[in-house]
């Protein structure tokens, strides 16, 4: 049996993830060691009564053939998974019919009984923001949104956007956990970008890291006309981390992720495997 399991959510109303990030999540799960849940969710639509009384638009055959398709996505999207996985990762999959809207609250629960949640994001996709949003700040599980371009074949070195807060200590505490001993960290520390408590902060984590069995390494960026999110995610890929583990800060908001620049930014335009933690 496999160490971890990790949780991987596909909704598949109005929109689901790409079937490239879908592929790519199955690969992290597999670099990193994990077995893997996926549950699929078909949209149940409660009867709607048209306020033309079906006269000119049939919302009740709308809203079933919008249940047909969800339902038949379900299906291919594990016939997908199967077909793409390489036969190193337990897979073990569930599927739901939760009414339309819920489906992020019934993963996030879901989640709880897992160790990690994996999710493939599509910045596009209102589905995958929910759920990513839901998740996020709901489930108190380290979640990673891998993006189509996160192709790895092992999991062996994080980066940590660092600045000394709670959230960002959080984040640590989650990517550790994806980490054996011996294996690298680099410490990303923006000195140009808001007041930081104090110099050497990128050098004092790196030195604690490894007093604890960590290949470390402290690494402090300047924007030098970047944004913050550019700089975080060009210094984790040009020193070889195949994970950027950062904090999520703010709160949610109806289909908003409300967040700081940072988060946003990465978001936006996301190019490697990123951990958020709130």
């Amino acid at each position: 049996m496999p160490d971890r399991i990790a949780y991987i959510p596909l909704n598949t109303y109005p929109e689901g993830p790409s079937d490239a990030a879908i592929l790519a999540t199955i690969g992290l799960a597999e670099a990193l060691g994990c077995g893997a849940h996926v549950a699929t969710f078909a949209v149940e639509i409660p009867p709607v009564a048209s306020p033309l009384g079906g006269f000119l638009i049939d919302v009740e055959a709308m809203a079933r053939a919008a249940e047909d398709r969800s339902k038949a996505e379900c299906k291919r999207l594990r016939a997908l998974i199967e077909a793409g996985a390489k036969g190193t990762c337990a897979l073990q999959f569930s599927h739901h019919r939760p009414v339309m809207g819920a489906a992020p609250e019934w993963a996030t629960f879901e989640s709880r009984y897992f160790d990690l949640a994996l999710l493939p994001w599509s910045p596009d996709a209102v589905s995958a923001q929910d759920m990513a949003q839901s998740l996020v700040f709901g489930s108190g599980l380290p979640v990673v949104l891998v993006p189509p371009s996160a192709q790895t074949e092992r999991v062996d070195h994080i980066a940590i956007a660092w600045d000394e807060s709670r959230v960002a200590a959080r984040a640590l505490g989650d990517a550790l956990r994806l980490l054996t001993d011996g294996e690298r960290v680099t410490v990303l520390t923006v000195q140009d970008e808001k007041a930081l408590s104090g110099s050497g902060i990128a050098e004092t984590l790196a030195a604690s890291l490894e007093l604890r069995g960590y290949a470390a390494r402290a690494v402090n960026l300047k924007l030098g006309g970047k944004t913050i999110a550019e700089a975080l995610q060009d210094a984790a890929i040009g020193e070889g981390a195949q994970i950027l583990a950062m904090g999520g800060f703010g709160h949610s908001r109806l289909r908003d992720f409300v967040l700081g620049g940072a988060t946003k930014g990465v978001l936006a335009d996301l190019r490697l495997a990123t951990l958020l933690a709130h």
